[in-house]
C-alpha cells in the first residue's frame, strides 16, 4: 500500500442484517453503493478522501438523493493504512451490533448519511431587528437599504460599506466607523455586532488563543490571507481548522471554518485538477490561466479562499508586483510623487519624510467628486495611510499623529479649531494653502430662516462642511423641517463613495447622495416659500389699513 496515502480514509459499507464489510468505490445507477472487497489489490478502485475534502459530502449528497432505501445501508470511515486490521475487528463487532460495548466502538467510526443532506437555509426575519438600537447609533433602515446593506445583513453577512456611528452599545459609548452585522446569541436572540475600523491588523495578539507565525503575518499583510489552514480551539475539547483573512475595510482579522467552504470542480470555465482543489482547500494561492470573465474576456489570476468574503477571490500578479515594488520603495524612505493621482509638492514630501501628517486636497473619487484628508508615511508597512478629517481629529487627540508644523495655520484651522485673525469666520475646513475665508465660509447662521436659506443653497455639502454643524443644524432644527432623514442618507452614501482605497462603492452611490441633497434643498425652499406666503398674509391687513388712512 502506498505510504504517501497515510492521511487518506476510505468508506466502508454493510447492508442491514449483515456483517460483511465492503469498500465503497462509487454509486450504481439506482443509487446503491458500488463496492469491492476490502483487499489491497482493489485499492485503486477505493473511494478515497482526506479531511476537509468534498468527496464524502458529494457522495452522500448523491446517495441521499438517488437511493430508494438509504436506511438499508450502514457506513463507516476508517484510515486507509489501517483498513485491513480494522475490517477484521469491525466484522466481529457486527455479529452482535446491539451489544452496548460493540455499538459504542462501531459508533466511533460510523458515518450518518443524513448529516450530509443539504440544510435548509434560513435568512433573518426582518421583524426580529431592533430598529431602535440601530437608530440609537445613528443608522436608519433607509440607510441600510440605500447602501445595499440590508439584504446582505439579513443573509448573515456584514454590511458592504462603513457607517459613521455614535452611541451606546451594551452600555459602552462608541464613536467610530464600522461595518455592521447580525448574530444569534446562545439564547437564540438576534444581536447587533459592530466591526470597528482598526488602524492596522492586530497581528501580534493571539487570535482565539493561537499565535500567528511570522509567515502568517507577512501573508496577511501582502495578500490579505494567511495562506494556510490554522488550528483554533473554539470550545471545550473542540478544535477547527480555519482560513484567516483581513477585512480590508476594517482591518479586523476574520476566521472561517474550513468545513464551510466548498471548492468547485469548475471555475470561470476552467476545470480544476484535484491538486488545484486540494491546494485551495489548504488555503494556498493557486495560479489559474485562461479563465473567462462575465464579459467573455480571458484572464489569468491567482485564486485563494478569503475568509471575510466567505469564498474565492482573485489576485492579479502584475498589479501585485507593482504594488510590492511601490511598497518596497516607501519602506526605503522614498516618497511617491503622487497620492491618488494628486501631485505632492516637494515641501509636502519633505514633511512626510520627517514623520509629519499632512493635509491633501483635490482628491477625486470614482465619479469625479472632490474630497480631502490627511496622509502619513507608514514606513513599516510600506504605504501611505489616509484619514478623513474626522479620523484625523481622533488620531490627533490620541497622540497617534504629528501635525505638520510647516503648515501650522492650515492644520490648526482644520483640525484643532484654532484660527488666525484672517480666518476667524471660516465655517468649513480650509483647502490646502488657503489663508482667507470664502464668502460661503463667512455665512452667519442664527435664525431658522438663515439656516433654511443656507440648506436651500448648499444642501448636504454645506451642512457637512460646517464645523459647528451639530450645534447650528441640531436634531431639533433638522426634524422640525423634515431634513434629518435625507441628511443622514446623503451622509452615509457620500461617506462610503469617497472611501476610494477601501470601499468598493457602486457607480450610483454619489448620484443617490446628490438626490438626497437635492431633496433637502427642495424641502428647505418649499418651507421658505411657505413662510414667505404666511408673512405676506400677515402683512396684507397692515397694508390695507395703510391704504384706508
Amino acid at each position: 500500500m502506498d505510504k504517501n496515502l497515510n492521511d487518506q480514509e476510505v468508506l466502508l459499507v454493510v447492508e442491514k442484517d449483515s456483517n460483511e464489510l465492503k469498500v465503497v468505490t462509487g454509486l450504481n445507477d439506482d443509487g446503491t453503493p458500488k463496492t469491492v472487497k476490502p483487499e489491497v489489490k482493489n485499492e485503486p478502485d477505493f473511494l478515497k478522501f482526506e479531511k476537509n475534502s468534498d468527496v464524502l459530502e458529494n457522495f452522500f449528497s448523491n446517495f441521499m438523493r438517488q437511493a430508494k432505501e438509504p436506511t438499508h445501508f450502514h457506513f463507516f470511515k476508517v484510515p486507509l493504512e489501517k483498513m485491513e486490521n480494522m475490517v477484521i475487528g469491525m466484522q466481529e463487532l457486527l455479529k452482535n451490533p446491539e451489544n452496548p460495548t460493540n455499538k459504542q466502538m462501531l459508533d466511533e467510526q460510523r458515518v450518518m448519511p443524513e448529516n450530509f443532506a443539504p440544510k435548509q437555509y434560513q435568512p433573518i426575519d426582518e421583524s426580529r431587528i431592533n430598529w431602535e438600537q440601530l437608530e440609537g447609533i445613528g443608522v436608519t433602515r433607509d440607510q441600510l437599504v440605500n447602501t445595499n446593506s440590508l439584504d446582505k445583513m439579513l443573509n448573515w453577512q456584514k454590511s458592504p460599506v462603513l457607517f459613521p456611528i455614535q452611541g451606546d452599545i451594551n452600555g459602552v459609548h462608541i464613536q467610530t466607523d464600522a461595518r455592521l452585522s447580525f448574530r444569534e446569541n446562545a439564547e437564540g436572540e438576534l444581536s447587533l455586532r459592530v466591526h470597528s475600523v482598526r488602524q492596522q491588523p492586530e497581528l501580534d495578539q493571539p487570535l482565539y488563543g493561537t499565535q500567528l507565525t511570522d509567515a502568517d503575518k507577512k501573508n496577511l499583510l501582502d495578500t490579505g490571507n494567511a495562506g494556510r489552514l490554522i488550528e483554533f480551539n473554539v470550545g471545550k475539547d473542540r478544535t477547527i481548522n480555519a482560513f484567516v483573512s483581513v477585512d480590508k475595510l476594517t482591518n479586523e482579522l476574520v476566521i472561517l471554518n474550513a468545513e464551510k467552504i466548498k471548492i468547485p470542480d469548475k471555475l470561470k470555465g476552467v476545470d480544476l485538477s484535484e491538486q488545484q482543489k486540494q491546494e485551495l482547500r489548504e488555503g494556498k494561492g493557486v495560479y489559474i490561466e485562461n479563465m473567462v470573465s462575465k464579459n467573455m474576456k480571458p484572464f489569468s489570476a491567482t485564486v485563494q479562499v478569503n475568509a471575510d468574503k466567505r469564498g474565492l477571490e482573485f489576485h492579479f500578479p502584475d498589479a501585485q508586483k507593482q504594488a510590492q515594488n511601490h511598497s518596497e520603495k516607501i519602506k526605503q524612505g522614498e516618497i511617491p510623487n503622487t497620492f491618488r493621482k494628486v501631485k505632492l509638492s516637494e515641501d509636502l514630501k519633505e514633511s512626510l519624510k520627517d514623520g509629519y501628517t499632512v493635509y491633501v486636497s483635490g482628491l477625486k473619487d470614482k465619479k469625479g467628486k472632490d474630497y480631502s484628508g490627511y496622509i502619513t508615511l507608514n514606513k513599516e508597512q510600506g504605504k501611505i495611510d489616509f484619514m478623513f478629517p474626522g479620523q484625523y481629529k481622533e488620531a490627533l487627540k490620541s497622540g497617534l499623529v504629528i501635525p505638520d508644523s510647516r503648515h501650522k495655520t492650515q492644520v490648526a484651522a482644520n483640525s484643532e479649531g484654532k484660527k488666525t485673525e484672517a480666518t476667524k469666520k471660516v465655517d468649513e475646513p480650509m483647502k490646502q494653502g488657503q489663508t482667507q475665508p470664502t464668502e460661503k465660509q463667512e455665512a452667519k447662521l442664527t435664525t431658522d430662516k438663515e439656516k433654511l436659506q443656507f440648506v436651500a443653497k448648499y444642501g448636504y455639502e454645506g451642512i457637512s462642511n460646517h464645523p459647528k454643524k451639530n450645534e447650528v443644524f441640531n436634531t431639533t432644527f433638522m426634524e422640525k423641517y423634515n431634513l434629518n432623514n435625507d441628511y443622514k442618507n446623503a451622509r452615509t452614501i457620500h461617506y462610503n463613495s469617497t472611501f476610494a482605497d477601501t470601499v468598493a462603492g457602486t457607480e450610483s452611490m454619489l448620484a443617490d447622495s446628490k438626490q438626497y441633497s437635492e431633496k433637502m434643498q427642495d424641502t428647505a425652499s418649499k418651507e421658505l416659500a411657505k413662510q414667505e406666503q404666511k408673512q405676506e398674509q400677515q402683512d396684507e391687513p397692515k397694508k390695507s389699513r395703510g391704504r384706508k388712512m
